[in-house]
């Protein structure tokens, strides 16, 4: 499995449904249907097709998540408004944010701290000047310049408890084709990393979990190519996260994390 020279075929190996839905199986069934309100904010597309598609994104996950019960979805461009952060249960950002102001953060305080919940997305963790200052509000950072990338295959190990809930029934070590940050900015010591990927001989933070103070946040940095969002481990993965970060059960939004997805036929 190799990178097309434009880098845009979707090369990755599909999965089997039998196997998504094992994992699925494994869950236990949501408890809860109070009113969830979730803002996704992107902005425009700024790599090459199939890349950092931004606006593809929100389009499609604002029609995925409308499908559950009792959930409400707003997009925001760059952004959210002041009414949007009000009435978030959870935040979910994709999209390379090249403006963390004080006014910005100052809003995003404001948020998290009457318990509002944070997705993060790939791109969205970059900060271009202060990494160290949007690691205290998302738990780890990285930095156009002071950290590394790499477009490629990578291998997403799984080392958080079997029992955890965002990380139950995955496989411990899942095959991906998209792209890896290193080194992240943060206090490690104040985050949980629940995934690892290898660069340069050595394990990095890839996905993690941050409380900060009465908010959860959530961040995961793969999501680079298009068809990683529509892979169902990838998808079964922020669809908890989503809902985890909203303080529901991590379960309630599963059953869309096979939605339109292509699978292997069975043998």
């Amino acid at each position: 499995m190799r990178l097309a020279a434009a880098e845009t075929k979707p090369t990755p190996p599909l999965r089997t449904r039998a196997e998504v839905e094992s994992i699925l199986a494994k869950a236990s069934r949501p408890s809860s249907t109070r009113p969830l309100n979730i803002v996704l904010v992107a902005s425009e597309q700024d790599h090459g097709a199939g890349q950092h598609d931004y606006p593809a994104w929100q389009k499609s996950w604002s029609a995925l998540l409308g499908q559950a019960a009792n959930v409400t979805v707003t997009n925001a461009w760059k952004w959210p408004a002041a009414q949007q952060f009000e009435q978030a249960s959870v935040v979910v950002f994709y999209y390379w944010n090249h403006e963390w102001t004080p006014e910005v953060f100052q809003q995003l305080d404001a948020y998290q701290a009457r318990g509002g919940g944070v997705v993060l997305l790939h791109s969205s963790c970059i900060a271009d000047q202060d990494p160290e200052a949007l690691a205290e509000r998302i738990g780890l950072a990285s930095h156009p310049k002071r950290s590394k990338y790499r477009h490629g295959e990578l291998d997403l190990k799984i080392i958080a408890p079997p029992e955890h809930p965002l990380t139950s029934g995955l496989p411990r070590n899942i095959h991906f084709l998209d792209e890896t940050y290193w080194p992240m900015f943060g206090e490690t010591n104040k985050v949980e990393v629940l995934a690892l990927a290898a660069e340069e001989g050595k394990d990095w933070p890839m996905v993690w979990t941050y409380n900060r103070g009465k908010s959860r946040v959530f961040g995961t940095l793969q999501g680079h190519y298009s068809w990683t969002h529509d892979h169902p481990f990838f998808r079964i993965l922020v669809l908890r996260a989503i809902a985890w970060s909203a303080r529901e059960p991590v379960a309630r939004l599963e059953s869309l994390a096979t939605v339109g997805v292509n699978f292997k036929p069975e043998q």
